[in-house]
């Protein structure tokens, strides 16, 4: 696969943001397309569904997930050096993609990360099981 957008590649996204993936935040960004469009199909039929992806880093599977119709992906970053990238998907995709903290009780299916389990995991109850 060797686009799933019009957005630039990752690659060139990681370089003109001069990110780089911290082991002390559990990074690892997933340049693969077919990778990322692969854990986006494993999470079944993607239409009407609104998903929350933790640590979405560069965008690699949020990309996925909104070229593969999700209606909503909610955004959870805790590094701010990726915000700059992320800014671009929102201007490609307006209306389905968010990147701010939950305010209010979402309709959510299952939440997918490609984080490292020990950084998502802790996070996942809560957005699951909020106290609002």
């Amino acid at each position: 696969m060797s686009a799933i957008d019009d957005l630039p590649p990752l690659r060139e996204v990681i370089r003109e943001h001069a990110l780089s993936a911290r082991k002390s935040l559990g990074q690892n960004f997933l340049l693969d397309l077919n990778l990322t469009a692969r854990i986006a199909r494993a999470a079944g039929p993607l239409e009407e569904a609104t998903v929350v992806e933790i640590g979405p880093g560069p965008g690699g599977l949020t990309r996925a997930l909104l070229a593969l119709g999700a209606r909503h992906v909610i955004a959870v970053e805790h590094d701010a050096r990726a915000v700059p990238a992320l800014e671009a998907i929102s201007r490609r995709y307006p209306d389905d993609w968010r990147s701010s903290a939950l305010t209010r009780k979402p309709s959510i299916r299952d939440p997918i990360s490609a984080a490292p389990k020990r950084k998502s995991s802790p996070t996942c109850p809560t957005i699951s099981q909020p106290r609002f």
